[in-house]
């Protein structure tokens, strides 16, 4: 795993496969390793570099304020120091917001974006769950504990809980494998959901984007669709029926399938 020093923090990142870079951003208290599922089909067409954002995995972990725009300079920053002047940028959650920022701060460097179970602007609902997570991370003290016990109900259905059980189970078992992420790293990153607002942005990004949801999302759901759909001008959208926020575990296939028609659609 290559470090490389970026502007005042080291950043983390992993590099597989080959073609154009496909960047990968991590959602909320992940790392790198959040996309293990993805790679392997992605990295048969593209040069998969997925990152450690400034807080989590084996990057720095800074004090002081974090924000979706701090995350997406950082990025744009690494992709500098690597030599990488475009990419494909790709992102859930978290990762989304930030491929957000990133697509309308550097819209030269950004040849598609992939935007899964984002959102353009915090609203009241999504800020009262972040608010959630943040009372029981505190509680708990323990951030992989935190995350299996407070943010997977929001990320899962209830039918892949009932009938997967073993799944959920080796997902829990992953987050408890991955490098722990301090609880105030946590806190900052997700006073970065909370304070999230890149409606402004949206009419900026120039890049082919793609736009997909979980129809059974609560915290990002299909309220934000039209939204970033009419924000962003060479958007589409695609909505995962059998999926709440985590698509990207809950129907491996088809949301592999879906993902990488786009990227491939938009690779030269």
């Amino acid at each position: 795993m290559p470090k490389i020093q970026v502007g005042s923090i080291k950043m983390n990142y992993e590099q597989q496969g080959s073609g154009e870079p496909l960047i990968l951003i991590p959602y909320l208290a992940a790392d790198h390793a959040c996309y293990a599922f993805q790679v392997p089909d992605y990295s048969k067409h593209f040069t998969c570099i997925s990152v450690d954002l400034r807080g989590t995995g084996e990057s720095d972990k800074p004090g002081g304020v974090y924000s979706m725009e701090m995350f997406a300079d950082d990025v744009a920053a690494l992709m500098r120091a690597i030599g990488i002047p475009k990419a494909h940028i790709y992102g859930v959650s978290l990762g989304a917001a930030t491929g957000m920022w990133l697509a309308a701060k550097y819209p030269d460097r950004v040849k598609s974006l992939s935007l899964h179970s984002g959102w353009h602007k915090s609203d009241p609902y999504l800020k009262t769950v972040v608010n959630g997570w943040q009372v029981m991370a505190k509680q708990i003290n323990n951030m992989p504990e935190a995350v299996i016990q407070a943010i997977f109900p929001w990320c899962f259905t209830p039918e892949l809980y009932s009938q997967k059980p073993d799944y959920i189970k080796a997902l829990s078992d992953f987050v408890r494998g991955r490098p722990k992420q301090p609880l105030d790293a946590f806190i900052q990153q997700s006073n970065a959901v909370i304070n999230h607002d890149a409606e402004a942005q949206l009419g900026k990004i120039r890049a082919p984007t793609q736009i997909t949801f979980g129809r059974h999302d609560m915290v990002c759901s299909t309220r934000f669709a039209d939204p970033l759909k009419n924000g962003i001008k060479y958007s589409e959208l695609h909505i995962f029926e059998d999926c709440s926020h985590a698509g990207l575990y809950e129907n491996v296939p088809a949301f592999n399938e879906k993902t990488l028609a786009f990227l491939r659609k938009h690779a030269t």
